[in-house]
């Protein structure tokens, strides 16, 4: 049985206000790379907020391996981790119920909830945990 992955908070911290967020899926077919802005974390995961994600989620559903980088000036982390796509249960609920209050004009299609399983620091002097 493998070890629970324990979000610290230098890492909520980032997520949470990072400047940019970027979502990295491949499948046998390709590689897809796009920018993320709503993300919520949860029970030592990390969801991610889908709106009109299209070759993202046929990605994760062949192949639910994912790579999530954020950053904040030349500070940040990659986050390795497997992924699940939802559209219903207690998360996708919640999630809907949040974006209808944050995103009033947006509409939920599912929820990515990532299970980090990696993290490395990205600054050029690995002191992002520091921030």
């Amino acid at each position: 049985m493998s070890e629970v992955f324990k979000m610290e908070e230098y890492l909520r911290k980032m997520l949470l206000n990072a400047d940019a967020k970027a979502l990295a899926t491949y499948s046998e077919d390709n590689l897809n790379v796009i920018p993320v802005s709503t993300i919520k974390i949860a029970d030592e995961k990390i969801l991610l907020v889908d709106y009109f994600m299209e070759k993202t989620v046929q990605n994760i559903l062949k192949n639910n391996s994912v790579s999530l980088v954020c950053w904040k000036d030349m500070k940040g982390f990659q986050i390795k981790g497997r992924c699940n796509y939802l559209t219903s249960g207690e998360y996708f609920d919640e999630t809907v119920q949040w974006a209808k209050t944050e995103y009033p004009d947006r509409t939920v299609r599912g929820i990515l909830l990532i299970t980090p399983l990696e993290v490395h620091d990205i600054a050029p002097d690995k002191s992002s945990r520091e921030s």
